[in-house]
């Protein structure tokens, strides 16, 4: 299955209301990073445990580890979760920096390392979440 394919189905079977701040979501990463890699992770590991959530990645960088090996990753990622939805922003080396630029304009938001944490898009300023993102697009473009 194609990754398109994969990813409508991932949000389809999401709740209603999640379904549409999904869809929201995933348009307005689009809008952010028009013709980007798109990512569709199913949160399985190669014995198929299931591992993480599965998510919706956008964009890409290598990363690079200290043996000197690299890996090809997503720079923004987007989850549901049981608590909500959850947008990953990667490829950021100061791991402080999200919840202090943006976890107090945000709205009802948990900010950590790399990920943005809210039960509903109603909840949070999609402004700020924009600024976060492309503040993340152009940290993790430094490191190719």
């Amino acid at each position: 299955m194609d990754t398109k394919k994969q990813i409508d189905g991932y949000i389809a079977s999401q709740s209603d209301a999640k379904q549409s701040d999904m869809n929201t979501l995933h348009d307005f990463m689009l809008n952010i990073m028009p013709g980007c890699k798109l990512w569709y992770l199913d949160g399985k590991d190669s014995t198929e445990k299931v591992v993480s959530n599965p998510n919706i990645g956008y964009g890409h960088y290598t990363i690079k580890y200290a043996d000197g090996k690299t890996r090809e990753f997503y720079q923004i990622g987007l989850s549901g979760n049981t608590i909500g939805i959850s947008v990953y922003i990667m490829g950021i080396e100061d791991k402080k920096h999200l919840a202090h630029a943006y976890g107090a304009n945000i709205g009802k938001a948990n900010v950590t390392g790399y990920c943005i944490k809210f039960k509903a898009l109603k909840d949070i300023d999609l402004n700020v979440l924009e600024e976060a993102i492309r503040f993340g697009i152009q940290e993790s473009g430094k490191l190719q």
